[in-house]
């Protein structure tokens, strides 16, 4: 077999089957019809598998079509508009090149393999973009059988990475907030290693060391709106104001949140709690999304070319299909947006 141009050794059903000490039936229904198969075979199937790079015999055949004139798309999810405005930019550019996307979300982990292996079938490279949608060893997986490109992850050699620029502009973010005054920050995300909040959550903590500042409290969540409600509900109920004797809400007087969806659900749960944003409490969000202009206060951000980050993955990945080697990381741009919720005075 070929795969871009190289001799490639394919393991067989057989090698899986007996790593797995299992019948070549049996690894066949737990790429065909996982259901049927008993949950601790399954798990020892896909692991022998992922040992052994095999991809299921209709991938397998499709990796030696010269061009499905198709690129893949590994996505989390697709709720929130960073998502959306990625998935956009990158379909928009494909389209001009005469190039479709085909779309996996992240499943179920016992599933998630199974479903970016099949894509492989269908597609001539693919994007993973951002983190939770595929571990590294499963990118790097598919690295070795087609032109592979991250966004807003952590780099693998041999995958082209793209990034929007986060730790210097949380740095920034976060300085504006100490140049207001405020001395007891909180920082609202999940800074998971090579990940876009953990590198704004760096950038943070960059700030507050060169001002002699420590940390504050970090909640530890997803950023979906849902989660940003939940910290809004944790910070109500340990705030006493009766007993401050300083602005501020449980020991804080300012958030740095991962993205705008955390921010807005905070300063709209805070606020119908008769909470003043940003006299009790300064926000920040991360993102620019439309609705951070419109909110009372107007949300102090961060805009990022999202899309034109999903473009640039794009046309890369065509171009890694088309023979180019790896490139060095590319990252993008991003600025500070200055509104009333970090104390500014509305414009």
């Amino acid at each position: 077999m070929m795969v871009n141009g190289d001799s490639v050794s394919v393991p067989t059903i057989y090698q899986v089957a007996e790593r797995a000490g299992v019948s070549i039936a049996t690894v066949s229904r737990t790429f065909g019809d996982p259901s049927k198969v008993a949950l601790r075979t399954r798990d020892a199937v896909l692991e022998a598998a992922r040992e052994l790079r095999y991809v299921p015999a209709a991938a397998a055949r499709a990796l030696a079509v010269r061009r499905s004139k198709a690129l893949g798309v590994v996505l989390p999810h697709i709720a929130g508009p960073y998502y959306a405005e990625l998935l956009v930019g990158f379909e928009v550019a494909a389209s001009e090149l005469g190039l479709s996307v085909v779309l996996v979300l992240a499943g179920p982990q016992e599933r998630r393999h199974d479903a970016v292996i099949d894509l492989l079938g269908r597609v001539d490279g693919v994007a993973f973009m951002a983190r939770g949608g595929a571990d590294d060893a499963l990118v790097e997986q598919v690295s070795e059988l087609r032109p592979t490109v991250s966004v807003a992850r952590g780099e693998i050699p041999g995958v082209d990475a793209f990034y929007a620029e986060n730790r210097h502009a949380a740095r920034q973010l976060t300085e504006h907030l100490i140049d207001h005054g405020r001395r007891r920050i909180g920082f609202v995300g999940r800074p998971e290693t090579g990940s876009d909040i953990g590198r704004r959550h760096r950038g943070h903590l960059d700030a507050l060391e060169a001002a002699g500042l420590e940390p504050q409290r970090r909640f530890d969540v997803d950023p979906v709106e849902s989660a940003g409600r939940e910290v809004a509900e944790q910070l109500l109920a340990t705030h006493a104001p009766e007993s401050a004797d300083e602005n501020g809400i449980a020991g804080l007087d300012a958030l740095v949140c991962g993205n705008d969806e955390l921010a807005l659900a905070i300063v709209s749960h805070l606020s119908a709690a008769g909470i003043d944003v940003p006299e009790d409490l300064a926000v920040t969000g991360w993102d620019d999304t439309v609705t951070a202009r419109y909110l009372t206060p107007g949300l102090t951000t961060v805009r990022q070319e999202v899309a034109e980050l999903g473009a640039l993955a794009a046309r890369r990945l065509a171009a890694r299909i088309d023979g180019a080697a790896p490139q060095e990381p590319c990252t993008v741009g991003s600025s500070l947006v200055l509104r009333a919720s970090c104390g500014c005075v509305a414009a």
